[in-house]
């Protein structure tokens, strides 16, 4: 039987107070910045596990449980980007040798597993997490132990560890673009529902604030523990609270979104009146949810499947030929498929898998990615396009608006009055991961 989730965990995880410092560990920087001289990095690695022919990386997603109808599919990304390294003649002359662990959808599992692959299975980095609570689990282990996470799924901010490297996007890059374009084309009313855990709860936060300073009202704000299916109460506070229709911002994740929608449906709330915004849905929810649930809908990310570049249409097919025509791709897939890549030529640059030398030769790699070019800052995020999508009838995203250009990753929220102003860089000491710009 699936363990289940902890309620008081969800409650100090998730009831993030803002006029506290104890979970803003968080940093921002508007410019990415190239170096081979970091500062304030680990001084030492841990052993890397290069003896032989082979280097051992670890990957660390939920395989059951909740969250494995988004993990899964991370994890068939990470190892495709790892079998064409290996076919191109793997990293430093060596093979990657995968080890792959499932996280469980239990935070203190993924935290038992991520201690694991470091001192057991001797990897030289984990590729790993979905949700915020799994990182924020984790992070004391890498931190502690002087090891690397890459991350590869966007997220609420108000965080930049030295020892992990995010691929997904921060709020500025995600979260805020998506409540201006509402705000500009879909109304100014906003129903808030998410998950009982800290990305939703954080991410409502910025929201919230972001709609009194730009005009909007919140009209009411909800949550679910995660995995639970019960929600006609949420449902019914939406008629209630936006009678005449409205925008509802969907931070569910896992197999909550299943009932929702559907009942969403049931219950007459159509994406005409009702359109919600989600930013944990992509092309893979949307299939397993089913797409007469979705279409008409919204989600906000930095890559779709339908993004229409070179670079992607050779990522597709690729993942289509490996896994099967009629699978789909999706943000934190390609997030999670590209941070192998960026890690890849971090270690070639570096020309060792030293953890403190690979990090600073990660500063300023750029990929030809299939959602873009990217570029890795000094603040440990890359710079990524902006892309607005609304389910169409295939179970694909018709893109509504993306930015001409990539924009660049402030992970300290500069609408909440605790952050702003606040920016983070690990190739300058005096910096670091918080300081205050002039």
């Amino acid at each position: 039987m699936r363990r289940q989730f902890n309620r008081r965990k969800f409650l100090i995880y998730g009831s993030l107070t803002f006029g506290s410092s104890f979970f803003l560990k968080a940093c921002a920087n508007n410019s990415p910045i190239a170096t081979e001289t970091p500062a304030v990095l680990p001084t030492a690695s841990p052993a890397a596990a290069t003896a032989g022919t082979t280097i051992k990386v670890g990957i660390l997603h939920s395989l059951s449980g909740t969250m494995a109808i988004s993990e899964k599919s991370v994890v068939d990304a990470e190892k495709l980007a790892i079998k064409e390294i290996n076919a191109a003649g793997g990293v430093l002359g060596k093979q990657i040798e995968a080890v792959t662990e499932d996280g469980a959808s239990n935070w203190d599992t993924f935290r038992e597993k991520a201690t694991k692959l470091i001192d057991q299975d001797k990897v030289t980095v984990v590729f790993g997490c979905w949700t915020s609570a799994s990182r924020k689990n984790v992070k004391p282990v890498f931190e502690s132990k002087n090891h690397l996470l890459w991350y590869p799924v966007q997220y609420e901010g108000q965080e930049c560890s030295k020892n992990i490297f995010y691929t997904g996007a921060a709020p500025n890059q995600q979260i805020e673009p998506s409540v201006d374009w509402l705000l500009k084309n879909k109304g100014k009313e906003f129903f808030l529902v998410g998950s009982d855990y800290v990305f939703p709860r954080t991410a409502n936060t910025i929201i919230k604030a972001q709609l009194e300073a730009l005009g909007g009202k919140t009209v009411g704000e909800d949550y679910l523990p995660l995995g639970n299916t019960e929600v006609t109460p949420i449902i019914t506070k939406i008629k209630q609270n936006l009678p005449n229709g409205g925008v509802i911002y969907n931070t569910l994740n896992g197999d909550s979104n299943v009932a929702f929608f559907k009942q969403l449906k049931g219950a007459g709330l159509t994406p005409e009146k009702y359109p919600s915004m989600s930013v944990s849905i992509a092309e893979e929810e949307v299939k397993a949810i089913g797409v007469e649930y979705l279409k008409g809908h919204y989600a906000a990310w930095n890559y779709f499947q339908t993004v229409d570049t070179p670079a992607n249409k050779k990522f597709v097919a690729a993942f289509k030929k490996e896994y099967g025509e009629s699978r789909v791709t999706n943000d934190p897939m390609e997030a999670a498929y590209i941070a192998v890549y960026l890690w890849k030529q971090a270690v070639e640059k570096a020309g060792t898998t030293d953890i403190a030398k690979v990090t600073a030769a990660a500063y300023g790699q750029t990929l030809d990615a299939p959602e873009g070019k990217v570029t890795m800052d000094a603040n440990h995020h890359i710079s990524k396009v902006v892309r607005i999508g609304q389910v169409k009838q295939d179970g694909l995203f018709d893109i509504v608006y993306a930015t001409p250009t990539a924009v660049e990753p402030v992970p300290w929220n500069q609408f909440v009055k605790e952050t702003k102003g606040f920016a983070c860089d690990w190739s300058d000491p005096a910096k670091g991961g918080k300081y205050k710009k002039v």
